[in-house]
């Protein structure tokens, strides 16, 4: 057999080199002289150890499995039980790799072609923000009402009065959770309905608050807006002008 010579860094593995080998010697990858092809290989990474390649032990771990298939394709046959060909499971390796390999082509192709082309930046479209122009009744801001009404009972602790014989009727300024929902509003410029009666402990303290923004709305100090997506009536300060 005649010397082959090499240039390993040419290859990118040794799948590369045994593709090359096999196209080379015109096989077929399903049927590869496992002998011819396995002295090819070793004789094409004679001396890989004193070279300076990154991946030198994928040439060699490849060389051991060219050994041991070699090794099982020269051992006796049982010819009573049908034994599965060791040349499989390279072959489906070498096919996949062939694959890929050309699919890499096509890419680079592609890469080169488009290589001179130039995009239009992304460019940012604004559009008027429409003011809210729906009007709300105070049965809407009611019905709201008496959902969170009802909810936060079904939540809530025995209120005060269920012990009136031991303390007194509780009360609740209505001033004073007007203010609370005002700095709210400071703090979060804009809050949801329910969101307001977040800390209430009490019935009559729902009921002041909800009254303090029926009050804050009258007075043009709040609007309320309605939300399609949080499905809840908004409260946000009135930039509008208050009375």
């Amino acid at each position: 057999m005649d010397t082959l010579l090499y240039k390993l860094d040419s290859f990118e593995g040794p799948l590369d080199l045994l593709l090359h080998l096999i196209s080379k010697n015109k096989v077929s990858i399903y049927d590869i002289p496992i002998v011819e092809i396995t002295a090819q290989y070793l004789e094409a990474i004679r001396g890989i150890e004193d070279s300076q390649l990154e991946n030198t032990s994928e040439f060699l771990v490849m060389a051991a499995q060219l050994l041991y298939i070699k090794s099982k394709m020269l051992l006796p046959k049982n010819e009573e039980e049908e034994e599965e060909d060791p040349r499989d499971d390279l072959a489906q390796r070498l096919v996949e790799y062939q694959r890929f390999k050309e699919a890499s082509k096509e890419l680079r192709k592609t890469e080169f072609s488009t290589k001179y082309m130039f995009f239009k930046e992304e460019e940012a479209i604004k559009f008027p923000i429409p003011e809210y122009d729906k009007k709300h009744t105070v049965e809407e801001l009611i019905d709201a009402f008496g959902s969170i009404l009802q909810r936060k009972i079904r939540m809530a602790k025995p209120e005060k009065r269920a012990f009136s014989g031991i303390v007194g009727r509780e009360k609740v300024s209505i001033s004073d959770m007007s203010q609370r929902i005002e700095e709210k509003l400071k703090k979060f410029k804009k809050i949801n309905f329910i969101s307001a009666f977040d800390g209430a402990k009490s019935k009559p303290e729902l009921v002041a608050i909800f009254l303090a923004i029926l009050e804050l709305i009258s007075t043009n100090k709040i609007v309320a807006d309605y939300s399609d997506k949080d499905r809840d009536f908004i409260l946000k300060e009135n930039t509008r002008g208050k009375k």
